[in-house]
């Protein structure tokens, strides 16, 4: 369990801002919020679905509050004042309740409880429980993550700092008219591409592994509270459908404005059911502004991950050396300290950046995510674990492969032997715990020495540019266009160590946490014997006997060597990232 002194180093600060500054502003924003709400909707340039529209001019209070959060930002009061914390969503998971923040907080000193309020309309209490942490999320907003509600108290929880003093009133007037949402059923992301907007869904139960046939499903756009098909609302029809994500061409309405995409509320229906899917999904863009004068960078790598942070050192420092130029590290709710060892990394010039996926079980569409992300940013992104790490197998008593960039040389020789190439995927041999009972001090690389004889799956890199619309992936590999195709690169030229089967008490962290969407957790009595399960072990983290020899087929020292060689100090023997962890 980490600190508090941890926890509090995670939070980030949060403005203040002058209450009696927004009464002033009020009455001209609303007014100013309104006309700007009517020339969206009654502008001629918009062409609406109306079978079933019924207008009814109302301000939109999400768009209000972004509007206000924009005039605020642009003053520069200073005063001890603090307004309410503005929670926009909340969203059920099993063992927590997610709140979205309509601003950033950024103080790291800050403690945050949550306010939670009977079920009893007669005598109504208000408890409060402290959050568990908080962190970015986009651009402008922020999550919080709550305790569940008790027995007999509602979800409809708010916040407060501590110290606050919780005024009644306004805590009532912030829960009125709000909603609950279930991770069950949920369209929690909306991603612009072009002219299509990409929507994440749990829920739809779409077949795993394959697409979707999308004639039957429908796109509704708003700014109301959509899962109740209030507000102004209209309709485009979905193009693709995979696993996850739905994609539909934007209405030409938003189309000529694409400057007011961003936040309008997006959701899902069936065509044969009434009742769309719940949504806290609002438009937004992933276009960076990291590249410079248009040049995309050779090489990228993807990865989600969860309480790894005393191994990203090491992949990154690695990786970095065979030639990937930039990171985007998927944090799938970890509370081990992982924005410290980032920061640490960049102030050492590694191009990393952190992006929060508080969606449990979504590993598939964090990597579909991710692909649309880097696309403006990469020619080629790698998506493999933090537990995985290219290798190039001596020949001959030599090594064929051994220079700086030579990842980066493997995929520009592929690619050049023909333009149709636009996946690489590479086998992984499966480690072992190699007799270890503990981390090993100098890291996976050169700790790890005993595998499984035969090959075990596969990962790939990709080119973004020549995915399919609907990014479908299986984790191991994407399907792409028609016209292009992938290549298996021989065991012999490369290969993936992939250290799967580490020391017990790293690994039962594993055991506990599955992201893929598609996989059984190990703690459920199925699928025995898939490749996706440590054969053997059961359903229950209790460590085997022989699990030190386990796994152990054949010794390979060949990675090992090759860390040693490459990167110890001539003088201490230290690898960079065992001086970093010491």
């Amino acid at each position: 369990m980490e600190s508090e002194q941890q926890r509090r180093k995670r939070k980030r600060f949060y403005r203040s801002y002058a209450y009696t500054k927004l009464l002033s502003l009020r009455s001209l924003l609303l007014s100013s919020t309104t006309f700007v709400f009517l020339f969206f909707i009654c502008s001629h340039r918009f062409t609406f679905h109306t079978a079933s529209f019924h207008p009814a001019v109302r301000v939109s209070s999400s768009l209000s509050l972004s509007l206000s959060r924009l005039v605020l930002d642009s003053s520069s009061i200073n005063t001890n004042i603090q307004l309410p914390i503005r929670v926009e969503d909340r969203v059920v998971f099993t063992d927590h309740l997610l709140l979205i923040v309509s601003d950033k907080i950024i103080d790291q000193s800050l403690v945050l409880e949550c306010l939670y309020y009977s079920n009893d309309s007669v005598n109504r209490q208000v408890i409060s429980q402290r959050a568990f942490s908080f962190d970015e999320f986009q651009e402008h907003k922020s999550i919080v993550r709550c305790p569940l509600p008790r027995t007999n108290y509602s979800s409809l929880v708010t916040l407060k700092r501590t110290g606050d003093v919780a005024d009644a009133d306004w805590s009532r007037q912030m829960v009125k008219n709000q909603s609950v949402l279930y991770w069950d059923r949920l369209a929690y992301v909306a991603a612009l591409d072009g002219n299509s907007v990409l929507v994440f869904v749990k829920g739809l139960n779409l077949r795993p592994h394959r697409e979707s046939n999308p004639s039957q499903l429908l796109c509704k756009f708003g700014f109301g509270s959509l899962e109740k098909d209030q507000g102004f609302v209209f309709t485009a029809k979905a193009i693709k459908a995979a696993q996850e994500v739905v994609r539909c061409l934007l209405p030409r309405s938003i189309r000529n404005n694409a400057d007011k995409a961003q936040e309008v509320r997006v959701t899902v229906v069936h065509a044969n059911d009434a009742v769309p899917v719940p949504s806290m999904a609002r438009i937004h863009d992933l276009k960076s502004s990291k590249i410079i004068q248009g040049q995309k960078y050779e090489l990228c790598a993807c990865t989600m991950l969860w309480n790894q942070a005393f191994a990203l050192r090491e992949w990154i420092m690695y990786h970095a050396w065979l030639g990937v130029d930039r990171w985007f590290i998927y944090d799938n709710n970890s509370d081990d300290g992982i924005e410290e060892v980032i920061d640490e990394l960049e102030l050492k010039n590694y191009n990393v950046s952190r992006h929060v996926w508080p969606w449990i079980k979504s590993q598939e569409a964090g990597f579909s995510h991710c692909a649309l992300r880097a696309r403006s940013e990469c020619k080629w992104v790698g998506f493999f674990d933090v537990d995985e790490f290219f290798f190039f197998p001596p020949q001959g008593g030599r090594q064929v492969v051994s220079s700086q960039n030579g990842l980066r040389s493997l995929i520009a020789n592929y690619s050049s032997s023909s333009n149709t190439i636009a996946e690489i995927r590479t086998d992984c041999h499966s480690f072992g715990p190699s007799g270890l009972s503990s981390h090993p001090l100098q890291g996976v690389t050169a700790g790890y020495t005993c595998r499984l004889q035969s090959s075990e799956r596969h990962k790939s890199i990709v080119r973004p540019e020549a995915l399919d619309l609907s990014l479908l992936n299986i984790v191991h590999h994407f399907k792409l266009r028609v016209g292009f195709r992938y290549l298996n690169v021989p065991e012999t030229t490369a290969v993936i160590n992939h250290y799967k089967y580490q020391a017990w008490e790293t690994f039962k962290a594993k055991f506990y946490r599955r992201v893929s969407s598609y996989v059984v957790d190990w703690q459920e009595d199925q699928n025995k014997g898939s490749k996706d399960r440590a054969p053997g072990l059961g359903t229950e983290a209790v460590e085997p006997p022989d699990w030190g020899r386990r796994f152990c087929e054949v010794w390979d020292t060949g990675l090992r060597d090759f860390v040693l060689a490459n990167f110890a100090d001539a003088a201490t023997g230290f690898l960079p990232w065992e001086r970093s962890l010491r």
